[in-house]
Parts: C-alpha cells; sequence; structure tokens
C-alpha cells in the first residue's frame, strides 16, 4: 500500500491504482486501502468507482473523518448537497479529526449551493474559529463576500474581497467579484482596478474575456 500512496503524492494516479488493486487482494478489510483507492480514482476522472471506494471506507470504519469528508467533496461534485453535508457532520462527530476546518469549509459551500446563505456563512465563520490561521482563509473571506454579494450587501461584499485579495492576490474570481461589486455601487474607478487585475492575471480566462467587456464599457 505505501507504494500506491508514494504514487499518489506525485500525480501518478495509474500507478497508484495498480500498486493499491493488489494491496486490496491481502487487505480488503483495510479501510486505509479503500480510502487510497478513491482517491486514485478521483485522480483519474473515475468518480462514480471513487465513490464507491469510499462509501467502503466509511463502510468499515465509521470514524474514518478523510474519507467521510472526501465522499461529502464527490456527492457536492454530483449535486447531492444533504448527502454530502451529512458526510461532513460525520467527520466532524469524530473528536479526533485533525482538520475538522477541512469539512466545515467544505460544509459551508454545500448550504451555499443550496442558498442557505445564512448556514453557509455560520459555517464559514466556525472555519475561521476552529482554526483561525488556516490556509484557507484567502477562500473563505472571497466566499464570504460571494454571499454577500448574491444578497446585493456590497459593502459587506467589498469588505470581504478584499481581504481575500489581500491575503491571496492570485485569486482571479474574486478580484473579479469584487469588480462587480464595486460597480454595483458606482464607484468606477476601484472597478476598474479590480477588473485589470483579472485581465492581469488571468487574461485568456472566462473572468478575464468578461472583465475586457467591463473594461471597455468603463472606458
Amino acid at each position: 500500500m505505501n507504494k500506491g500512496i508514494s504514487f499518489l503524492q506525485i500525480g501518478q494516479f495509474n500507478s497508484a491504482l495498480k500498486e493499491l488493486l493488489e494491496a486490496e487482494k491481502y487487505y480488503s478489510r483495510n479501510p486505509k486501502v479503500h480510502y487510497y483507492l478513491g482517491i486514485a480514482y478521483h485522480g483519474k476522472g473515475m468518480r462514480e468507482q471513487a465513490i464507491e471506494e469510499f462509501e467502503k471506507a466509511v463502510s468499515l470504519d465509521k470514524h474514518y473523518s478523510e474519507a467521510h469528508n472526501y465522499l461529502g467533496t464527490l456527492y457536492s461534485e454530483i449535486q447531492l448537497y444533504d448527502k454530502a453535508i451529512r458526510e461532513f457532520e460525520k467527520a466532524l462527530g469524530n473528536h479526533l479529526y485533525d482538520t475538522p476546518s477541512m469539512a466545515l469549509y467544505n460544509m459551508a459551500w454545500a448550504y451555499y449551493s443550496k442558498k442557505d446563505y445564512k448556514t453557509a456563512l455560520d459555517k464559514y465563520q466556525d472555519v475561521l474559529r476552529t482554526d483561525p490561521m488556516t490556509g484557507l482563509r484567502p477562500q473563505v473571506e472571497k466566499n464570504i463576500g460571494l454571499i454577500h454579494y448574491e444578497q446585493n450587501n456590497d459593502m459587506e461584499a467589498i469588505r470581504h474581497l478584499k481581504k481575500s485579495t489581500e491575503l491571496d492576490p492570485s485569486l482571479v474570481d474574486a478580484y473579479f467579484i469584487l469588480g462587480q461589486s464595486y460597480l454595483r455601487n458606482k464607484d468606477s474607478k476601484n472597478a476598474r482596478r479590480a477588473f485589470e487585475n483579472v485581465v492581469k492575471l488571468s487574461p485568456d480566462s472566462s473572468f478575464g474575456l468578461k472583465a475586457r467587456n467591463y473594461l471597455q464599457s468603463l472606458q
């Protein structure tokens, strides 16, 4: 199994899968084998098989928080948000889980996707309370800003989106939503600056092309 994990760490999913399938022949009741098989399948774009492996992992060890969390993210990908949230709750039910902020972050996104903005905001705040130094903070600030933008709370959106771009100046989507927030707030100068950052960072992306259109309209 260790060889398979090593292949996963360098992104060689096919080689990892071969090693892990071999390990499964001898350790089919080991939840970690199924967890890493799930990662390998997901890395190869085989989501259905990945889900099956993560489901096996949590059936063998109901306290396997990492597997519950990963399974929840895959359920979110196919818009099974209620199932995803239940998996994140199970991940958080294990008080020995090393990275609860990950499950909280993923749960917040599932609630956002359900348009339950109040609960999503609460969960994002829980991320910051649980792990104040989390590396997820730029994304958390961006997503809080996005929720405020969608609720027409432009000043709060701007505050959080600015914080997001200060923490991680490479967040193209944060700059784009920031530009839209400024524009809706009739602040053309700062809107232009935000859209210019989008074009500078990612000129050929969908955000970059849309930002160019905004910049043309602001001339």
